[in-house]
Formats: structure tokens, sequence, C-alpha cells
């Protein structure tokens, strides 16, 4: 111990006295740290956690291959090492030495970017301290293990350059150090994967923006410490203590088994591919810690109320502060300013009833009815149109839950997905027509996904259940037997209904139920539906009934437009695609395609068409009697079903019930702060309040007195991230 101690002293005071070392393990972080914040102008709060980690990475690859790589080469080119070679020294002393030498020096770089950070730029300080420390630490020993192996593998100070170079460029640019991994090509991210460096990056950037720890980060924390280990070894063994010693060339390949650790999870890496979730995800984070302020435009807060003239402060993914009138100067806030003159800025609006796996158009290309391109691209042409939040109503399962997962840490952008369903239905109810076209070898497996036919109340209280456990957020029930003209089904026994209700409600678990006549609304009422979806589309909803619905808060959702889509559909009329927003989110093909199909005539006939003209004005004037008695309202597209896109659907909705005589106010808050509360998520989105995500729709003109202008977008704001709608469709 008294060999170790002695060497640590003698490297420190031979350190100490290295302007050079000093300057560059210090100032030069400094120095690059003021920089990137300037020069990015990274503002105040959590977004300046970024460099924080930027110039971490920076300073352990300059401390670790550099500092112990040349310092070791340079000892031995000095004739510095071929002293302690005639004493009873051993290599390992001396690079243990070394190593706490340089991990020492190295702390308190760590403190001061952290404190600048802090006290400079309001940064919030790190929840886990000790996994902070801790994955520094591993972060040094690891590099400068590396660093040595390099320096016993070269000969020269010129090979020992080289060599650390061929090394450090590639970790310092590849591993989101100094660039975003996410905004590289796919093979560069994967590459990277291969690479200290990254791990060190992904596990700084977790613990500052997410306050994770180092459970979190176990596979990335057991290869940094193998690799010490395993680098400290071969270094001991490689030793060389004077120049004259030659190593032999294939030993050269040793400072391969550092990296085994890595070469394992890059592959593990490259096969699943999880990284290019994690690297967007960890660009969502910085994403959303942007501060602007929005000024000078008109607010619909949500709940009625107008403000003619405002702004909105939002910092870190929060509307921090409404100003009615005049608002501070957005430099005493040090934020951006973002200009709202003439534009009215809403919440972002929630449809509540879509399918999210149908295209809503036709293409001959069997791509184009892939969920797992389909259900993503839905989701970002909703986020694309201001829709920042909606729930699917019947979509598979896992693939529901798998693209809620993504869009919640942000691996995926698109709109906020809560999930109703499957879809409870009798066993050749509504729901199940299209599994009948199904090959026999799938047939059940898509069954499972997407519906629920109970035989038991029993066996009903035990399907509710197993969704709970899977993490549902509603319970959806049909009780349409649909209407003439091949389009009948069998209706769900009213015992096996009240089975699902009563488990629903025991697991705190909405229920919404499809609807196609009164008859249906009243069972929906009866039973405790939260809401009733379409209404009655075939006979007028009595006044007591409404009257009932009024009283016990249960939403009527009309989806007016599916209604018009299908008599459209039916009268081969294509009106739908010529619609400037629906061309920007829905794919050539399948604008191409639907169009194509309409005009050949296939899908026309004019007993639908008619039937489904006298579905939408029976809908419509039931909504107008509904809001005249109070009925709570929301609003759902129904997204999915044949010329009915996502998105650009839910504002025509709006468009249709300001047509059908309901005040504009009430439809805005139908799509906003009602929805919010019927999916339970009233104290997070839904209304323009302080402390609620900063999900916000700016628009050009006034909603208030045109309808339309909400298709106008000027901006889409999605927890505090200012979209780029331009790349919502590139994304990998």
């Amino acid at each position: 111990m008294k060999t170790y101690l002695a060497l640590f002293k003698s490297n420190m005071r031979l350190t100490l006295r290295d302007r050079g070392v000093l300057f560059f393990n210090y100032l030069f972080p400094l120095i690059f740290f003021f920089a990137f914040a300037e020069l990015f102008h990274a503002g105040v709060g959590s977004g300046i956690a970024y460099f924080v980690s930027t110039v971490l990475v920076m300073g352990i690859l300059g401390n670790g291959l550099w500092g112990a790589g040349m310092r070791s080469v340079q000892e031995r080119d000095a004739n510095i090492l071929r002293r302690f070679k005639v004493t009873p020294i051993s290599p390992l002393p001396i690079l243990v030495a070394a190593m706490v030498s340089g991990w020492l020096l190295f702390l308190p770089v760590l403190i001061l970017l952290v404190g600048l950070g802090h006290f400079l730029y309001a940064m919030p300080l790190p929840q886990n301290w000790i996994s902070l420390f801790v994955m520094a630490s591993l972060g040094i020993c690891s590099m400068r293990a590396i660093g040595s192996i390099l320096a016993a593998v070269t000969n020269t100070m010129q090979e020992t350059t080289i060599a650390i170079q061929i090394v450090y460029m590639p970790m310092l640019f590849l591993s989101g150090a100094t660039v975003p991994a996410t905004m590289l090509p796919n093979w560069a991210q994967t590459i990277a994967q291969f690479m200290p460096a990254s791990y060190l990056v992904s596990g700084f950037q977790g613990i500052f923006f997410r306050n994770q720890n180092l459970l979190d980060n176990a596979p990335a924390v057991g290869a940094l410490l193998v690799s010490a280990a395993v680098g400290t070894f071969l270094a001991v063994k490689l030793f060389r203590w004077e120049k004259e010693e030659k190593l032999p060339p294939r030993n050269k390949f040793w400072v391969v088994a550092v990296l085994a650790p890595f070469v394992v999870m890059g592959c593990w890496r490259a096969y699943n591919k999880e990284h290019l979730g994690n690297n967007a995800a960890l660009y969502r984070d910085l994403q959303r810690t942007d501060s602007f302020l929005i000024r000078n435009a008109r607010i619909v807060v949500g709940d009625g109320k107008v403000l003619e003239s405002g702004a909105v402060l939002v910092r870190e993914g929060k509307i921090a502060e409404i100003y009615e009138g005049s608002a501070p100067d957005p430099d005493t806030l040090k934020v951006d300013a973002v200009e709202g003159s003439g534009k009215t800025i809403l919440p972002g609006l929630i449809d509540v009833h879509l399918h999210l796996a149908a295209a809503g158009g036709i293409s001959t290309d069997s791509a184009d009815y892939d969920a797992n391109k389909t259900m993503p691209h839905n989701a970002a042409a909703l986020l694309y149109s201001g829709v920042t939040a909606s729930r699917s109503v019947g979509d598979g399962l896992d693939a529901s839950i798998q693209l809620r997962k993504e869009i919640a840490i942000g691996a995926k952008l698109g709109s906020q997905l809560f999930i109703c369903g499957p879809m409870f239905t009798a066993e050749n109810g509504h729901g199940t027509e299209f599994l009948q076209q199904l090959p026999s070898v799938i047939k059940d497996t898509v069954k499972a996904q997407v519906v629920r036919t109970p035989k038991t109340p029993e066996e009903a209280h035990k399907q509710v259940r197993e969704l709970k456990a899977a993490g549902v957020d509603a319970i959806k029930a049909i009780l349409e037997a649909g209407w003439g003209d091949g389009m009948l089904h069998d209706r769900l026994d009213l015992l096996l209904v009240r089975a699902v209700a009563e488990e629903a409600h025991a697991q705190h678990l909405p229920l919404s139920t499809h609807t196609g006549d009164a008859r249906d609304v009243a069972d929906a009422v009866e039973i405790g539906s939260a809401s009733v979806e379409h209404g009655s589309w075939r006979d007028e909803i009595p006044d007591r009934l409404l009257e009932r619905m009024a009283r016990e808060g249960v939403y009527l959702d009309p989806t007016l437009a599916v209604a018009e889509a299908y008599a459209q559909y039916f009268g081969g009329k294509s009106d739908a695609l010529s619609n400037s927003l629906v061309q920007q989110v829905v794919p050539a093909r399948i604008l191409k395609g639907t169009r194509e199909f309409i005009a050949s005539g296939k899908g026309a006939d004019a007993a639908k068409a008619e039937l489904f003209q006298r579905a939408l004005d029976t809908a419509r004037a039931n909504l107008v009697r509904a809001w005249k008695a109070g009925v709570p309202l929301v609003m759902g597209s129904d997204s999915g079903n044949p010329l009915v896109f996502h998105g650009p659907s839910l504002h025509h909705e709006l468009a249709l019930w300001v047509q059908a005589g309901i005040p504009v106010q009430v439809a805005l808050q139908a799509a906003t702060v009602n929805a919010a509360k019927l999916l339970g998520a009233e104290q997070h989105i839904g209304s323009i309040r302080k402390g609620l995500d900063a999900n916000l729709l700016m628009v050009d003109g006034n909603p208030l007195q045109e309808i339309a202008a909400t298709e106008r977008i000027s901006l889409v704001v999605f927890k505090g991230e200012r979209v780029r709608r331009a790349t919502l469709f590139d994304q990998k």
C-alpha cells in the first residue's frame, strides 16, 4: 500500500506542476461549456444539462485516452519508467496510481460543471448524485484503461497519437457527445453502439433528464466496469518499461479485448435496434426543455374563456404563465419570442374515437395496411394536424400498448395515445365482420388482439381484469346490432354487457359504449357508460333520456364525419381528398388509389348513400338536441374508416358541428377540455392553464369567427416541444 501511495503522491505532484495538464483538464472544458451554451442559446433550465453531459464526456475522453495514453509514452520515452524497472515495483501500482490521479483530477470538473449549470443557468440539480458520480468514475477508469493499452501497443509518440486519434475521433463525433445521436444516419447510430462513449452519453443524459439511476443503465455500467477491469489487466500484461522493448505485432490486437463488452452490446443493439428509439427519446427530452414566449395572440383557454390579446410562457414542457394583455420582455425572461399577432392559440385538440391501424383510404400496396407502419404514421398525422391526444378504440392491443409507450418516452413523435379496447362484442357482432375475411392461420391471433367475445358473465369479468392488467385506459362495449341491407350483426347480450360494465367500474376504467339507435343509447346509460359513441343514427333520442344523460354526466360523441364520409363513399364522391390538410398527411399512393377506386364506381351504392345521408341528418339533429338539453359533449372522428383520415377529420368534425348549429366555443370545448375530462387527463391536458402540459395549437386567423381557421396551422407545441411538422413523417 505504501508503494501505491508514494506513486500516487508523485503522480499528483508532477501533474499539478504541468500547466498544460491543468489547462486542458480545467480551463479547456469550461471554454467548451460556455461556448456551447451561448452558441446554441441554451437559455435556462434543464436544457443546459445536455451541454454539461457533452463537456463531461469530452473531458473523460481527453483525461482517459490522452491523459493516460500520452503520459505513459512520454514517461517511457524519457526513460522515467526504466528507473522503476530496477526497483521491486510491478506495473500494477504504476497504472493504478496513474488511474487514481486522473480520477481525482477530474472530480472537480464534474462538480464545477454541475455547479455552473445550476447557479448560472438554473439547471435542476441531479437527484441521483451517487449514480452520476459512479458513472463518471467508471468512465474515467474505462477510458484510462483503454489509453494505457494504446500506449502499451504503440512504439513511438507518433504511433500513439495516431492510435488515440483513431479511437478518440469516432467516439467524439458518433457517440452523441457533440452531435445528438438521433441526427445521425441509422448506420452511424448503430456503429456508435460499439463505442464506450455512447453509453456514457446516454447514462449522463438519463441521469440529468430522467432522474435515472445505475440500475436503469445496468448494461452500460456493467460494460464500463468490465472494460476497466479487463483493460487494467491487459495494460499490466503488455506494460513496457523502456522504448527499446518491442511488442510482437500480434499483441497489438489485445486492444480489441478491452472493447469486447461493447462489441457484444453493439451486436445486440444492432439486432434489436432499441438504441434508435432511445436516442430519439433523449433528443425529445432536450427539445422539451425549450423555453419560449408566444405573445400578442388571441388565447382560447378551452373552458369558454377567451383572451383577445395575451401571451403564453412555456418552460420545461409546461405552461409556466399566461399573461393577459402585454407580457414581460422575452430578454428579461431569458426566453425566445414567438410572434402571435393575427393568430389564435388553442389547447391541443383531442380525438376521443379513432382507429389508428386503418389507413382511411385504399391502396394496391399491402404495406399500406401493415399496422406496424400505419399506426406510427397516423399518430404522426394527428400531431401534424394539431391533435395532440387521441383515443384508440379497437386497434390491436399489443401494437397499441407498444406505440403508446414509444410516444410516451419520446422514442416516436406522435399524438399522445389512450387505449380503449379491445372491443367487447357478440361472436358475430359488429367489429368481427372483417375477421371473416382473414386466413384461418392468423384469424385467432388477430381476434385476440382486437375483440373480446365473452360467453358468460364470469368470463366477461375475467377479460376486463386482464385488460386492466395489460394497461388499457378504458373499456369499449358494442351494443349496436346494425341495420338492413347486409349490415346486420348479432347484439351483445345485456347480461354480458352488465358484467363488463360492473368489472370496468370495479377496476376504475371508464366504459365507452358503441350505439346505433335510441334503444342502444338507453341501455348504455342504464349500465353506467361514461360515454355513448355515435349516439343514434336511426331515430330520435327521447328528451327524457337526454335529460338523464345530462344529469348523470354521460358524454355524447356523435362522430358526424364518418356518417358523412360513408354517404360520400357510397355516392361515388371524393370531396374529402381535395382538402389541403388531407393531402399533406395522407401518403400519395393512398390518395391516388382511393381516388381511382371511387372514380371506378366499384364502391357506389345509391341506396346505402341515401341511408347514410339520413343517418347524418339524424345524428346532427340529436347532437343539437343533446347540447340544448345540457348533455356533456366530446368529439371523435372515427378516423380509419373510408375517407376519414387521421387529423384532418377532426377539423372537419368541428366544421360539421358548427354547420349543425353548435356554437364554436361549445365545439372547441368538446374537442379539448371535455375530451380531457373523459380521458381522466384534465390535470395534464385539454386547456391552457398554468402547470399543464404545453400542448398547444396556434392557427392563423380567428376560428371563433371562421371555424376553418383551425386548419391553417402555424405552430404545434407538444409537451413543450415546437414540433417540426415537416419532419414528422421522416421518423426512423
